[in-house]
């Protein structure tokens, strides 16, 4: 059965998405099979991944409804390997169209939609900036969760939220869901606060944060616009490089191992 992790943090602009595609096709481009299932209504994995979420026929959003399976909801992306279920901006009325059910099956949706999908290595879940019904659904389904914390002032609020949050689903809904680790993002080397924060939230989540750490990077930004992710678009880029080293790290640490040339792409 394929390790699913969700990608979550209620704050926004803190690298999740960038971490999720570009992870994602570092593990492809490594021989791994991956999908990533994207619940963001602001579709930005899809677009990420060089498509259009309102042109496709089927997303994210029929599938937590039930309406359709993951098969019936995959896309092959131009990278051997990487499948995508795609979003949609309709995602946003889930936890309406969801309201007269129970709290359990309101949070389960994803969890049975992925339960049958065994072909492949790894399942990422990107999720919206929230701690909202779609979030929720993403932490029931996975193994464990990955937390994109952005090198900035304020990096710890709201991460006691998510933090209490990611108790209860373990207690009422998903026993096995574990934090995997947090990820430091946008590490910019020219200021002293970077580092400061960095200390800062090892302090409060010790051997919780992983020993890669994302440096700002412009090719990085620049990269959705080209429907690709930094690692293709910009391989030589430190935030690429960074994200290379950060996949090997996740690798390594759930057992995997390879030669070292398949330390670049």
């Amino acid at each position: 059965m394929p390790v699913c992790y969700a990608f979550a943090n209620q704050k926004g602009g803190v690298g999740k998405t960038t971490t999720v595609v570009n992870v994602a096709c570092v593990m492809a481009l490594w021989g791994q099979k991956v999908l990533v299932v994207d619940v963001d209504p602001q579709c930005n994995a899809t677009t990420s991944l060089g498509l259009n979420a309102r042109t496709l026929a089927q997303s994210s959003y029929e599938l937590l409804l039930g309406g359709v399976d993951v098969e019936g909801t995959r896309v092959a992306t131009r990278w051997n390997g990487l499948d995508l279920v795609p979003s949609s901006p309709d995602l946003a009325g889930i936890p309406l169209e969801l309201g007269s059910e129970s709290p359990r099956e309101r949070a389960s949706h994803l969890a049975k939609a992925l339960e049958s999908v065994a072909e492949y290595d790894y399942i990422l879940i990107d999720s919206p900036p929230s701690l909202g019904l779609l979030t929720v659904n993403a932490l029931v389904a996975a193994h464990g969760v990955i937390i994109p914390v952005q090198c900035e002032y304020l990096a710890l609020e709201g991460l006691t939220q998510l933090m209490r949050t990611i108790s209860l689903v373990r207690r009422g809904l998903n026993p096995r869901l574990v934090v995997r680790g947090v990820l430091m993002t946008m590490y910019d080397r020219r200021t002293t606060l970077s580092p400061q924060v960095v200390e800062e939230v090892r302090g409060h989540f010790p051997g919780r944060v992983f020993a890669t750490v994302i440096p700002r990077s412009v090719r990085l930004s620049e990269a959705p616009s080209y429907g690709e992710p930094g690692v293709v678009y910009a391989p030589r880029a430190h935030g690429a490089v960074a994200y290379m080293t950060f996949t090997r790290e996740l690798l390594e640490g759930d057992g995997w191992t390879a030669g070292p040339e398949l330390v670049s792409v």
